[in-house]
């Protein structure tokens, strides 16, 4: 793989983030524009996948809230970017206990903006663009340490997939 393969890879990590809490739209989305806004900010990562079916699947498993009125919330949209990652690495079962941790320990949108600075400082990190992890909020307990090992494990894959598909493509 060449110097500017690697490069346009830092970039497009170095360029990604998650939209914040309070940056989600809260107006009630349908379904459709659900997956669409989430698909749309996951794209840069690669192989990550959500569908509307996969959507009513969690609706129906119980990982989030029925929507009102057909339309989904803030709160239900958050989780539901936490499940897109966490999927690839995690089984739904692996997913729910860590909401049932989460929910003891942090209101969703206080987790939901760890998750997102975690999530960037970890991917910085896996794709070298800074040399250690940060410190990323002030208490520490099982729930954060959990969550930190999932998006680990979730950065290296992001990593593997992104080098991989480039040297799958012929740049050497």
């Amino acid at each position: 793989m060449n110097r500017n393969t690697k490069e346009e890879i830092k970039n497009l990590i170095n360029d990604f983030s998650f939209p914040r809490y309070n940056d989600i739209p809260n107006v009630g989305l349908y379904l459709e524009q659900v997956v669409k806004y989430i698909s749309e900010y996951l794209e840069p990562l690669g192989s990550f996948s959500l569908t509307a079916s996969m959507v009513s699947n969690y609706v129906k498993k119980g990982l989030i809230e029925n929507p009102v009125k057909k339309q989904y919330n803030r709160e239900q949209i958050a989780y539901l970017f936490f499940i897109a990652v966490a999927k690839n690495v995690l089984s739904m079962e692996d997913i729910r206990l860590l909401f049932e941790m989460q929910h003891r320990t942090y209101e969703p949108k206080r987790a939901y903006d760890y998750f997102c600075s975690e999530f960037e400082n970890v991917l910085e990190f896996v794709f070298g663009i800074k040399e250690k992890l940060d410190t990323v909020g002030t208490d520490s307990n099982d729930t954060k340490t959990m969550l930190r090992n999932t998006i680990i494990a979730v950065a290296y894959k992001v990593y593997l997939d992104k080098y991989l598909a480039a040297l799958h493509s012929g740049e050497e």
